[in-house]
């Protein structure tokens, strides 16, 4: 199972979005990147500025960690792609009708992974998948 580090996390995004900067073939994982960061306008100075990325996103500031933002969504995109959990593309279709958005519908399930994996690590356990998909129900 691959484990990027933080440092290859970012430098992932980095090199996707200067590469479609510089209108470069993007392979793999990266065009879906590339939409989500599209996505996400007040991170486009951050993406091209690879001294920015190497500052630290503090909960207790305020700040949003922009590549965990992306993270979590490229995560989504991919449980998605394989309906993993069962029922997650249906309860997204679902939910993006109701907000007529899907972007905003994506950040409802983001908010959803979130905590399913904050819960996992703090109880050093598994992430729920059950418990992920119910929270993503609750929102429709």
């Amino acid at each position: 199972m691959f484990n990027p580090s933080r440092d290859q996390v970012r430098q992932f995004f980095l090199d996707a979005w200067g590469r479609h900067r510089r209108g470069e073939p993007l392979s793999g994982l990266e065009p879906v990147a590339v939409d989500l960061m599209r996505l996400h306008p007040e991170y486009h100075a951050l993406l091209e500025d690879p001294a920015g990325a190497a500052r630290e996103f503090s909960v207790e500031d305020g700040a949003m960690n922009p590549f965990l933002h992306l993270s979590l969504h490229l995560a989504i995109e991919e449980q998605l792609g394989i309906d993993q959990p069962p029922g997650l593309r249906a309860a997204l279709e679902r939910l993006a009708a109701k907000l007529g958005d899907r972007h905003a519908a994506l950040h409802e399930v983001l908010d959803c992974l979130g905590e399913t994996m904050w819960r996992a690590q703090r109880d050093n356990a598994p992430p729920d998948a059950q418990a992920y998909l119910e929270c993503v129900r609750r929102r429709l």
